[in-house]
């Protein structure tokens, strides 16, 4: 085993795509950066959501840390396996970037029905939550709800939609600077 950390990229609904930061994380060290694969990206099952993740973190853990970076569903969806998770799957998750946390539970999307409710039990590991001001998909206020139940830091970087490609954020310097503080 080696102390070199796998970072696990979770995609929300629909995935992301080329613009999205989590895609140009990956493209930028794809030797680092793995993207946990979904069936369906438009029609998200939530137990086999959960089962990829749990097989990518075995998979990941088998050669050393694993940090996950998560986007909108995929927040919920890491919740979600730590909430059902068998003991000891956890434990080889050293942290997690957790961005754009979508409120499932007020989603107007029937394809996302199955997430509800969002699983709410303290987090195993550091986690960093980074919600806009005027994301679409959740209030601030359910943000920090979600960060306090999670046993998260907050961080609110100010008004940036839903935090991905639509943002404009390119590469996200100010997002890969939170990951290396986990």
């Amino acid at each position: 085993m080696s102390d070199r950390t796998t970072y696990l990229v979770l995609p929300g609904y629909q995935g992301s795509e080329a613009e999205h930061w989590q895609s140009r994380w990956e493209a930028a060290d794809p030797a680092d950066f793995r993207r946990v694969r979904q069936a369906d990206w438009d029609h998200p099952d939530p137990d086999a959501w959960v089962a990829e993740l749990d097989a990518a973190v075995a998979l990941a853990a088998a050669a050393g840390p694993v940090v996950l970076v998560a986007h909108s569903l995929g927040c919920a969806t890491v919740a979600r396996w730590v909430a059902t998770a068998p003991a000891g799957h956890t434990a080889a998750v050293r942290g997690a970037l957790l961005v754009a946390p979508a409120d499932i539970d007020t989603a107007d999307v029937p394809a996302l029905l199955g997430f509800r409710p969002v699983a709410v039990q303290p987090l195993p590991f550091p986690a960093v939550v980074v919600s806009s001001t005027d994301d679409p998909w959740v209030t601030p206020e359910r943000a920090r709800h979600f960060a306090r139940a999670w046993g998260a830091r907050y961080v609110e970087p100010g008004a940036y939609g839903h935090l991905n490609a639509a943002s404009g954020l390119g590469d996200w310097p100010e997002g890969r600077k939170l990951l290396a503080e986990l």
